[in-house]
């Protein structure tokens, strides 16, 4: 049956339509905001898939040139691969509906955004965030949501929620935010050298709208939302758990306590192999939770040593951040180089100036048509160790070469002062936490080494966060994150800025959010 639903979302309709398109669909929704017009579906299988350890989602943004009256440009007249922006888009959506699935969920889930229609003032992102929580919030999908999202804009001193075209041109900054009823679930800033005040009650402001959408799609759920769906769980049997902790707890504490990754990672690879010798020993059949279990085990020492002995695995304390060192001027026949290395992680940037004439030309739904400054950032296998071929450039590529960016631009001179178009290559040569602000600071020296007149050098640094499982109330913030914290940790709080304020703000989470406090 065909239904409509209708809010104010900062002075334009937003209405959200079900029961008519994409009915084959587990949940699907029409979602109009303003002209804006977008089909927002989600669909799960049947049946979990076998032999993973992880829940396979997928989230699509997919845009479509008719949806502001255009050709695609090319010879090809049909849209192809995903834009930057598309992709961008979809790592936005992702983060904050993920950590709201159930962790043991192994079905296949699929949430796609068609971009109908387009209107400049009323932004797809938003109408696609808010289309996709009310999909999967109406679907049989297990799920913890709904969440909500916004934009906003700083004008005049003056926070505006989901700022029109003309509006977001003048805004010192905009900021992409999303959230459930109590906290923030998403953070996605660039900013002209915001201060942390303004931009946290920002965040506070902002979070009010997030609470009006959520309690919106909950009444839309309340009338047409379907029950969910129960799952077969695939978690560790209890006694598994336990030999495997009986056997190697003590052993994990020594394996992961070194400043060297290799080091780290030689100690726990091995142990893993003698507590799975030893588990298959007392039970074959309890071999197959080894792998889950030692990931448990392990998540739970480099947590305990955070929390109960308030040190990190490499010795430093929580405030500590690893050895510095950088240098410019490494190779002779280009403009401009920087290598900048923080503990193990280490990239190396290059800057390229050209004429204004090789600007980027862009070709997707929005008014801007070029683009001056280009930052691209490459993560090979032998970055970790790994014996991989590089194939092609992976949304996560794209996201922190966009961050690293945006991080940037602020600082960047004129088209007046400086007529040249520039183009930033960041390599991670090694990599151990935080490489996407390691690429921010390395393209500072590359910058100024290409004789760049950028207004101020900018640095970025990813915190860290754990919370007690028994008590949210009670967590821990820490900065500079290896990639052990970040791979065991609750949040990747990615910021970069100059000494007079942010320039852009990323925020990953793994748990159901962010209270004011934490942020």
């Amino acid at each position: 049956m065909e239904r409509k639903f209708e809010m104010n979302l900062a002075g334009r309709p937003l209405i959200i339509e079900t029961g008519h398109l994409a009915q084959f669909a587990t949940g699907s929704c029409l979602v109009r905001y303003g002209d804006t017009v977008i089909l927002s579906t989600a669909t799960a299988s049947a049946a979990p898939r076998a032999g993973i350890d992880y829940f396979p989602l997928s989230v699509d943004y997919e845009e479509k040139m008719y949806s502001v009256g255009k050709f695609p440009g090319g010879f090809i007249k049909r849209e192809g691969r995903p834009t930057e922006k598309a992709v961008l888009t979809s790592r936005a959506i992702d983060r904050p509906l993920r950590p709201l699935f159930p962790d043991d969920l192994r079905n296949d889930v699929v949430v796609s955004n068609l971009v109908l229609s387009v209107d400049q003032d009323c932004s797809p992102e938003v109408a696609a965030m808010i289309g996709s929580s009310a999909a999967v919030a109406i679907s049989s999908i297990p799920w913890n949501g709904p969440i909500g999202g916004i934009q906003m804009g700083l004008i005049d001193g003056e926070v505006i929620i989901n700022p029109g075209e003309k509006q977001r041109e003048i805004s010192q900054m905009l900021v992409t935010l999303a959230g459930t009823e109590e906290k923030i679930c998403m953070i996605e800033a660039g900013a002209n050298e915001v201060d942390d005040d303004t931009m946290l009650q920002a965040i506070i402001t902002g979070h009010a709208v997030i609470k009006e959408i959520c309690i919106f799609i909950k009444d839309i759920v309340a009338a047409v939302g379907q029950p969910k769906f129960a799952y077969q769980s695939v978690s560790v049997p209890e006694e598994v758990e336990s030999a495997v902790q009986d056997f190697a707890y003590a052993a994990m504490r020594d394996a992961v306590l070194s400043d060297d990754k290799s080091i780290r990672d030689a100690r726990v690879d091995d142990l893993k192999e003698k507590t799975e010798a030893h588990i298959t020993e007392l039970d074959p059949e309890w071999a197959a939770y080894v792998g889950d279990a030692m990931y448990e085990l392990e998540k739970k020492v480099v947590r305990e040593y955070l929390f109960k002995d308030h040190r990190r695995v490499d010795g430093r304390a929580l405030d500590a951040i690893r050895p510095l060192s950088a240098s410019v001027g490494l190779l002779p026949r280009v403009h401009g180089t920087g290598l900048f290395q923080r503990g193990q992680t280490q990239v190396l940037t290059t800057c390229t100036l050209a004429p204004l004439s090789k600007v980027q030309q862009l070709d997707g739904l929005d008014n801007e048509e070029e683009k001056r400054y280009l930052h691209h950032y490459n993560f090979p296998g032998y970055s970790v160790g790994e014996a991989k071929s590089a194939r092609f450039t992976g949304r996560r590529e794209i996201g922190h070469g966009a961050l690293a960016e945006r991080s940037l631009v602020p600082v960047l001179p004129d088209e007046e002062d400086f007529p040249y178009a520039i183009r930033c290559v960041s390599e991670v040569l090694m990599s151990n936490g935080s490489t996407s602000q390691g690429s921010v600071c390395a393209s500072t020296l590359a910058l100024m080494d290409a004789g760049v007149p950028i207004k101020k050098p900018v640095a970025g640094i990813s915190a860290g966060l754990i919370v007690n499982e028994e008590n949210e109330k009670d967590y821990l913030v820490f900065m500079d994150i290896q990639g052990i914290e970040d791979f065991f940790g609750d949040m990747d709080f990615k910021v970069a800025g100059t000494i007079d304020g942010i320039t852009s703000i990323q925020v990953d989470i793994k748990v159901d959010g962010l209270s004011y406090d934490m942020i």
